[in-house]
């Protein structure tokens, strides 16, 4: 089979479409055939050198993967060969094959092309476990979520809005600004403009904020910690601008505020699951009816990764980047 492969390493390595192994298949595993597999923040990271697999799992780029069950292992129940599906994956989506376990595969709808599907895994398992799981996001409150216009951003906003909470984001252009808020964000910030907190503190009034999405990291801590209702939560879920800060403790004690640090690959097979099922369970039938959409902004073939990688680096897309692994991945 085909697969990518990292060369060179650094700031721009080469990312090449080249033959290798067939992934290891056990009893209670499925293999993929992939259709379409979608980039991530994480693979630019990893095709660096900068963020290994976790041992044991797939050195091959690729989070997620959307495309038809090729084999079922034997202790496998449920599935079957031809079923048409999407799955977080721990690695191996940028491949022609990857193998799942089977509890990680959702359904495509009706009428789903497998770009739509591999949109969905990583960026939607990633906005709900945080926002409502770790961050118990309930009606009424407000949320902030930093880069709107990424592929988590653009979930986050919808699962939110759907929760009937009140939607704060952040983006770098007004055309991001301006999708945001069609996805039914609130309020709407651009942080190239002027200082989202005084913005945001100006709009939120004497709301607040009760819960922070935060992929940014140190550069905001300080303003976040004061941003925050009594009882507040900080999920932090990257540190794209930086790893350190300083903490005023005097505001975390004061208002019983939470800072939460969570990761969805490194989590065990067992808790990926979890968040799966009760995903599916509440959320899945709302895509197959239409009220909430992933959103794509650009398909690229899987032999242009290395351009899609630079494009996704650069902050261009809103929504998430496709990678199309056969060429029919956008058909419906």
């Amino acid at each position: 089979m085909q697969a990518i492969h990292c060369h060179g390493g650094g700031k721009r390595p080469d990312l090449l479409w080249e033959a290798t192994a067939e992934p290891p298949m056990g009893n209670h595993d499925v293999m993929l055939e992939v259709f379409a597999t979608a980039v991530n923040r994480a693979d630019l990271l990893q095709a660096r050198g900068l963020y290994p697999p976790p041992p044991g799992d797939s050195p091959v780029l690729g989070l997620e993967a959307a495309g038809v069950v090729l084999k079922a292992g034997r202790q496998v129940r449920g599935w079957k060969p031809g079923d048409r599906v999407c799955a977080l994956v721990p690695g191996g989506g940028y491949a022609e094959r990857a193998v799942v376990h089977p509890e990680m595969l959702l359904p495509l709808p009706a009428g789903w092309s497998f770009a739509m599907g591999a949109a969905v895994p990583e960026a939607w398992l990633t906005a709900f476990s945080n926002l409502m799981l770790e961050g118990r996001l309930e009606a009424g409150e407000t949320v902030l979520i930093h880069a709107g216009g990424s592929g988590v951003g653009t979930a986050a906003i919808q699962l939110a809005v759907l929760a009937g909470a009140r939607v704060a984001v952040t983006a770098g252009s007004e055309p991001k600004l301006s999708g945001c808020r069609q996805l039914g964000a609130h309020i709407a910030i651009d942080y190239h403009a002027a200082s989202f907190a005084d913005r945001l503190a100006e709009a939120a009034g004497e709301k607040g904020v009760d819960l922070i999405l935060d992929c940014v990291g140190g550069p905001y801590l300080a303003d976040h910690l004061r941003l925050l209702n009594p009882d507040g939560r900080l999920v932090l879920i990257g540190v794209m601008g930086g790893r350190s800060a300083a903490i005023d403790l005097v505001h975390v004690l004061g208002k019983s505020l939470r800072i939460i640090g969570t990761r969805l690959r490194a989590r065990p097979t067992t808790e990926k699951i979890a968040i799966t099922r009760e995903f599916r369970s509440r959320f899945w039938h709302l895509f197959a009816d239409g009220r909430l959409n992933p959103v794509i902004d650009r398909v690229f073939p899987i032999t242009a990764a290395g351009e899609a990688h630079a494009y996704v680096e650069a902050n261009r897309n809103f929504g998430k980047v496709i990678l199309a692994v056969r060429p029919d991945a956008t058909a419906l």
